[in-house]
C-alpha cells in the first residue's frame, strides 16, 4: 500500500504539472484564436463588401452598357461628339479601322469570358480618344492585377488559416484526449483510495471489538484464577489444620504409653490389653499430606497460567494498538492523496470544459473561414486564368491601337 501510494503521488505530481502547461497553452492560444477572429472577421467583412461592391458594379455596368448599345444612343453619341467624322481624311480612317479592331477584340473575350468592364471599354473604344482610352486600359489592367494580387493574398490567407485551425483543432483535440484519461485516472485513483480507506476503517473497527472482548475475557479468567487460588488456598488452610489436630492426638498418646511402667511384685490381675494407634491412622495422615500438596501444585500452576495468560493479552493489547496506529496513519496518508486528486480532478475538468469551449471556437471560426474562402478556393485557378485573359486582352487592345496588327491577335482570342 505504501508503494501505491507513492506511485499515485508522482502520477498526481505529473498531472499537475500537465495540467499547468495545458492550461498555458490554452491561454496562449485562446489570445491567438481572438487575434486571428479579429483579423479574419475584419478581412471577411471587407471580402464581402469587395464581392458586393463588385457584384453591384456589374450589375450596373450591365444595365449601362445595355441602353449605351442601342441604336439611338449610338446615332446620338456620334452626332454630339463625332460630327466631323465623315470628313476625317484616309488617317483617320486608319484610326478608326485600328479602334474597331480593338473593340472587336474586347468585345469577344468580353462575351467568353462573360466580363461586363471589358464590355464597357469596347464600347468606349468607338467613342474616345485614343488617350483616353489607353489610360483607361492601363487603369484596368493595373486594377486586374491588384484583384488578382488581393485574391493570391487572400487564397493564402485562407490555406494558412484553414492548416492552423486544423493544426489547432488536431493539437486540443489531442489536449482534450489526455485530460479525459487523466480524469479517469484520477477518479479510478479516488474510487480505490475511498474503498482503502473504507477496508482500513473497517479493519480498526474490528480491531477494536477485538480488543474488548480479549478484555472481558481476560477479566473472566482472571476471575475465575482468583477464585482457583483462594479455594486451593483455604483447602490447604482446612487440611492443615485437621492434619495438626490428628498429629497432637496421636503425639500425646505415644507419649503417654512410653512412660507407663509395670510395678514391683507380683503381676496384677489381667485386665484390658493396651491401647494401640488405629493401624490406618498413618495412611490418612500421609493421604492429607498429598492432598495438600496437590493443592499447592494446582495453585502454583494457576498462578503461572494466570502470569501467561496475562502476558498473552498485554502483548495482544500491544500489538492491536500499533496496528490500529499505523492503519489510522495510513487512513490519514490516503486521505491526503485522495483530498489532492478530488482538487486535481476539478482542476482537470475545468481543463476539459476550457479545451471543449476552445474547440467549439475553432469550429465556429473553421465555418467562418468556409464561408469567406470556399469560392476563392475552389474557382481560384478558373478566376486568375479568366483575369490573365482579361489583362492579355487588354495589353492586346492597346497595342491595336498603338499600330499593332489586328490579324497577328486572331489566333490567341
Amino acid at each position: 500500500k505504501t508503494a501505491q501510494i507513492g506511485e499515485l503521488g508522482v502520477s498526481v505530481v505529473q498531472l499537475k504539472e500537465d495540467l499547468s502547461d495545458t492550461q498555458a497553452a490554452l491561454l496562449e492560444d485562446q489570445k491567438y484564436l481572438e487575434e486571428l477572429e479579429t483579423s479574419c472577421s475584419t478581412k471577411t467583412a471587407e471580402w464581402e463588401e469587395r464581392q458586393k461592391t463588385r457584384q453591384l458594379e456589374m450589375e450596373a455596368v450591365s444595365q449601362a452598357l445595355a441602353v449605351l448599345s442601342g441604336d439611338d444612343a449610338h446615332d446620338l453619341f456620334t452626332r454630339t461628339f463625332n460630327p466631323s467624322f465623315l470628313q476625317r481624311s484616309s488617317s483617320s480612317s486608319s484610326s478608326s479601322d485600328r479602334r474597331s479592331a480593338a473593340s472587336a477584340l474586347l468585345a469577344r473575350v468580353a462575351e467568353r469570358l462573360h466580363s461586363p468592364r471589358l464590355a464597357t471599354l469596347a464600347y468606349n473604344l468607338k467613342l474616345d480618344a485614343f488617350t483616353r482610352v489607353k489610360k483607361a486600359i492601363d487603369d484596368m489592367v493595373t486594377q486586374l492585377l491588384k484583384e488578382q494580387e488581393d485574391e493570391v493574398k487572400h487564397k493564402d490567407f485562407c490555406t494558412g488559416e484553414f492548416n492552423t485551425n486544423q493544426l489547432q483543432t488536431e493539437k486540443k483535440e489531442r489536449t482534450k484526449e489526455d485530460l479525459l484519461a487523466s480524469i479517469e485516472d484520477l477518479e479510478m485513483t479516488i474510487d480505490e483510495l475511498a474503498k482503502a480507506i473504507d477496508e482500513l476503517n473497517a479493519e480498526i473497527a474490528e480491531m477494536q471489538v477485538q480488543l474488548k472482548r480479549a478484555g472481558e475475557d481476560r477479566e473472566k479468567e482472571n476471575a475465575e484464577f482468583q477464585t482457583t487460588v483462594a479455594d486451593q488456598r483455604e483447602t490447604q488452610k482446612l487440611l492443615k489444620t485437621a492434619l495438626q489436630v490428628l498429629g497432637d492426638f496421636y503425639n500425646k498418646k505415644t507419649a503417654s504409653l512410653l512412660q507407663r511402667q509395670e510395678p514391683a511384685g507380683p503381676p496384677p490381675p489381667a485386665g484390658f490389653e493396651t491401647y494401640k494407634n488405629n493401624a490406618g491412622s498413618g495412611g490418612v495422615i500421609q493421604l492429607i499430606q498429598q492432598i495438600i500438596s496437590d493443592a499447592k501444585a494446582m495453585e502454583a500452576e494457576a498462578i503461572r497460567s494466570e502470569e501467561d495468560a496475562q502476558k498473552a493479552y498485554e502483548d495482544f493489547v500491544k500489538e492491536t494498538n500499533a496496528s490500529i496506529e499505523a492503519k489510522s496513519k495510513d487512513i490519514v496518508e490516503k486521505s491526503e492523496v485522495k483530498a489532492r486528486a478530488e482538487g486535481d480532478l476539478v482542476e482537470t475538468k475545468e481543463a476539459k470544459e476550457a479545451v471543449i469551449l476552445e474547440l467549439e471556437q475553432l469550429s465556429n471560426y473553421n465555418a467562418q473561414l468556409h464561408q469567406s474562402c470556399d469560392f476563392v478556393l475552389k474557382n481560384f485557378e478558373l478566376r486568375q486564368t479568366a483575369r490573365d485573359e482579361e489583362v492579355e486582352a487588354l495589353r492586346q487592345a492597346k497595342a491595336i491601337l498603338s499600330g499593332a496588327k489586328f490579324e497577328e491577335f486572331l489566333q490567341k482570342v
